[in-house]
C-alpha cells in the first residue's frame, strides 16, 4: 500500500512530479501509454532524465504518483476521520463526485488506456488506509463501494454527464442502501 501524503516533498518537487504526471497524461492521449518513452516524458515535462529517475522508477510509477497526488487533494479537503457510514452519506458522495469531476481527464484517459487497475488500486488503498481502521464491517463492503463509485463515475463522465450530480447521488444511495 502506498502512502498518500508525503511530508518530505516540498511544493517545488511536488510541482515537478505533477508536471511529469500531466506530461504522461497528455502523451497517453496523444499516442497511447505503451508507445511513450521516458525521453518523451522528460521533453514534454521540461525536466531532465536525472530528475525523472530521482523521483520515479518508470512511467507507471510516475503515473501512479500523479493519481495518488489527486487523491491526496481529496484527503486534504476531508481531514477528519472518515467512516464508511460517512462515505455513504449524500454530502460525501456528492463531494467525491464533484471533486473527481475536476480530474475527469485523468480518469477517462486512464480508463481508455486500459489502466483502470491503477485507479481502483489507488481508491482501494485510500479506503484501506483511511476508512478500514474505523470500520467494523466486512472489508468487502469497502471494495464493493470503491468499485461501484468508480464505475458509475467513469460511465457518467464518458456518457456526457446527462444526469445531474444530485440525480447520480440518489442513484448511488439507493444501490448502496439495497446491499
Amino acid at each position: 500500500m502506498r502512502r498518500f501524503i508525503n511530508k518530505k516533498f516540498t511544493k517545488r518537487n511536488r510541482f515537478t512530479r505533477q508536471c511529469i504526471g500531466e506530461a504522461i497524461l497528455f502523451l497517453i492521449h496523444q499516442k497511447g501509454f505503451e508507445a511513450i518513452t521516458i525521453s518523451d516524458i522528460v521533453k514534454k515535462a521540461g525536466v531532465s532524465r536525472m530528475t525523472f529517475y530521482h523521483y520515479f522508477h518508470d512511467k507507471t510509477d510516475a503515473l501512479n504518483n500523479y493519481l495518488y497526488e489527486v487523491i491526496n487533494g481529496y484527503v486534504e479537503e476531508c481531514p477528519e476521520i472518515i467512516t464508511f457510514h460517512m462515505l455513504q452519506g449524500t454530502a460525501r458522495i456528492r463531494h467525491a463526485l464533484c471533486y473527481f469531476d475536476r480530474y475527469a481527464f485523468l480518469f477517462i484517459t486512464l480508463e481508455e488506456a486500459n489502466l483502470y487497475y491503477l485507479m481502483i488500486h489507488a481508491i482501494n488503498d485510500y479506503l484501506q488506509l483511511y476508512v478500514a481502521p474505523h470500520y467494523s464491517g466486512s472489508v468487502y463492503d469497502l471494495y464493493y463501494y470503491a468499485g461501484a463509485l468508480l464505475n458509475v463515475f467513469i460511465y457518467w463522465e464518458k456518457n456526457g454527464k446527462k444526469e445531474s450530480v444530485d440525480e447520480l447521488v440518489q442513484i448511488l444511495e439507493r444501490r448502496i442502501q439495497n446491499t
